[in-house]
């Protein structure tokens, strides 16, 4: 599976966002395992299609779980308290939940890629001092 951010979530529903076309190559070069994301991307998602699309797209995204293309992946107490250490390590940046959400899900989860469309996590430092690779 391969950790996705808010930003390709949004852009492979919208045609119209910036990061449609570039958003949809790059999930052709994915492995045909699901893609993998946290609840706080899942209700950013949520919030920034219903603001472009409406309930149809909102729709899209949960077809997406559904069909199994989408898998949203549970946030552990020790997740939360690993975000929390993230946002506070990060605050000058800043780094929002959702980001955080990704990089203690990449600890506890032994991820290594994920699909961005931003700079973010070029930035972010795992647990162990190395950085995500990130699939635009």
């Amino acid at each position: 599976m391969t950790l996705t951010d808010t930003g390709p979530l949004v852009a492979l529903l919208d045609a119209d966002d910036t990061h449609h076309t570039a958003c949809l190559t790059a999930s052709l070069r994915l492995p045909r395992a699901p893609l993998l994301t946290t609840w706080p991307c899942f209700t950013e998602a949520m919030y920034l299609l219903g603001e472009v699309g409406g309930h149809r797209y909102q729709a899209s995204l949960w077809q997406m779980r559904t069909a199994g293309r989408l898998v949203l992946r549970d946030l552990t107490p020790a997740d939360a308290d690993r975000m929390d250490a993230l946002m506070e390590q990060y605050s000058d940046t800043p780094m929002d939940l959702a980001d955080a959400s990704l990089i203690a899900a990449a600890e506890s989860g032994s991820f290594r890629r994920i699909f961005a469309v931003d700079n973010d996590f070029y930035i972010y430092r795992l647990f162990d001092g190395s950085a995500l690779e990130a699939i635009r």
